[in-house]
This record gives structure tokens, C-alpha cells and sequence, in this order.
């Protein structure tokens, strides 16, 4: 495939192992920023330095942005979805109603929005 191609070049970020699952674990429960230690612990199996790694790429594509606080003690990190980000994450609710009709069945998936998701 060509390098010039859109879908080449997005596939290219997009489709790096855990890419997708920590842009709809930022989307998930009510608050509209997460701490990196709060990303991690709802990741089972995500490496530190994966993380890390994502973190900065998702940040570079402008999917997220990183806010830091320094007016306390220790400085606070917190990383949200951008307005980029969010339009994506219609993507991602996309793909899962695609593979509930052809490829998985989870009626508990079905009947719950990704935001509320506890998995």
C-alpha cells in the first residue's frame, strides 16, 4: 500500500496495540481527565513504557492533550480526549456495533454505552 494513502497513514497510529483501548479508557465514567496512574489501572496488561509510549504518540496525532499542574506538590499530570479524540471515539462505538452484528455476542456489551463500560 502506498505511504501517500490515508487510510495507510492513519493505520499507522491507530492500529498499535492498546491505541484504541486507552482512547475509550479516557472516554469512560464521568470525569474528563485522568491521572496516567488512573489510565493504567483500568489497562490490565498495558507495560508502563507502553503506556508512556501511546500516551506521547495519541498527544503528538492530537487526539489527546496532556494538561500539567504545577501548582501543588507533587506535580499533576492529567491526560483527556481532545475535540479530535472525542469525534473518534464515535469510530470506536462504530466498530463495536459492527462486530456485535457479525462477530460477537454480548448482550450486556449491547445494552450498555462505552462511557459506563466497567470491563
Amino acid at each position: 500500500m502506498d505511504s501517500h494513502c490515508t487510510i495507510y497513514k492513519t493505520a499507522n497510529f491507530i492500529g498499535k496495540r492498546w491505541t484504541l483501548l486507552i482512547l475509550l479508557e479516557l472516554y469512560k465514567g464521568d470525569s474528563k481527565a485522568k491521572r496516567y496512574s488512573e489510565i493504567k489501572s483500568g489497562m490490565e496488561g498495558i507495560t508502563p513504557k507502553v503506556l508512556s509510549l501511546r500516551l506521547k504518540e495519541l498527544e503528538k496525532e492530537d487526539l489527546i492533550k496532556k494538561r500539567i499542574d504545577t501548582s501543588s506538590f507533587p506535580v499533576k499530570c492529567e491526560y483527556s480526549l481532545t475535540r479530535s479524540g472525542l469525534d473518534f471515539i464515535r469510530i470506536i462505538q462504530d466498530i463495536k456495533k459492527w462486530s456485535l452484528k457479525w462477530k460477537i455476542k454480548n448482550i450486556e456489551c449491547e445494552k450498555s454505552d462505552c462511557r459506563e463500560c466497567t470491563l
